[in-house]
């Protein structure tokens, strides 16, 4: 006949303690476990019970990997702007007094943010 464990109360440091180390890195619960020659469910009851997990700063951050999804193509999220290759001449007085003269082919977008930038 199997001999009976001896049933033992734990001090609610030690069960803080004990389930400290079941956070460590590499250590799994069966192993903590067996080290105090508990059963494994008792030490993930413990775990449960917030008065022996603190769950705090303390905790090991734990690394998870996002989805990723493999494309032949990247999607646009704007159609690509067309430039004309025919010289234009722009010529902008800014409130400020500067004076900004732009000629030749230019991308719109980037004369209006030259001149927000001027005029701060």
């Amino acid at each position: 006949m199997a001999e009976r464990r001896k049933r033992r109360k734990w001090s609610d440091e030690e069960k803080i303690r004990i389930v400290a180390q079941t956070r460590v890195p590499g250590v799994s619960v069966p192993e903590v476990a067996h080290r105090y020659d508990l059963n494994t469910n008792m030490v993930f009851k413990w775990i449960r019970d917030p008065r022996y997990n603190s769950g705090g700063d303390d905790e090991p951050k734990v690394m998870s990997f996002l989805p990723v999804e493999v494309v032949t193509r990247l999607p646009t999220t704007e159609p690509a702007q067309e430039h004309t290759a025919e010289p234009g001449l722009i010529k902008i007085v800014l409130a400020n007094g500067h004076h900004l003269e732009i000629s030749g082919a230019f991308d719109t977008d980037t004369v209006v943010r030259l001149a927000r930038g001027l005029s701060e």
